[in-house]
């Protein structure tokens, strides 16, 4: 006997089950439009200024990591994290160099990155 009525299309069902899956994948963790604006803008200034080559973007399940490199064979420089579960406590930013050491935590994106931005300052 078969589950299915003799009403309903089996097409249908695999739709369906499709969709299950698909919803079953887990949530990954992303910059927003205006938080990659902001990193990219400064990317931009500093590959300008030759200091920087290269980057990859990594969409993890817990956070988001922007790398930076001075040269592709290498590892980054910096890494700009974001990780929502630190949101409610040190702030879900955070830039991190090659050393593993945090260089600065926080709420506000544009805040952290201060630490990496080199602007040119009146002497």
């Amino acid at each position: 006997m078969s589950l299915l009525s003799e009403d309903a299309d089996p097409s249908e069902a695999r739709a369906a089950a499709r969709q299950a899956a698909a919803g079953a994948l887990p949530n990954r963790v992303t910059f927003n439009r205006l938080e990659l604006n902001g990193i990219l803008n400064l990317y931009g200034r500093m590959v300008a200024d030759g200091e920087w080559r290269d980057y990859a973007i990594d969409f993890l399940r817990d956070r988001a990591v922007f790398s930076i490199f001075r040269r592709a064979s290498e590892v980054p420089i910096y890494r700009i994290e974001k990780d929502p579960r630190l949101a409610r406590k040190q702030g879900m930013y955070s830039v991190i160099s090659a050393s593993g050491l945090i260089l600065r935590r926080g709420h506000e994106l544009e805040r952290v990155l201060l630490v990496i931005d080199r602007k040119l300052a009146v002497v």
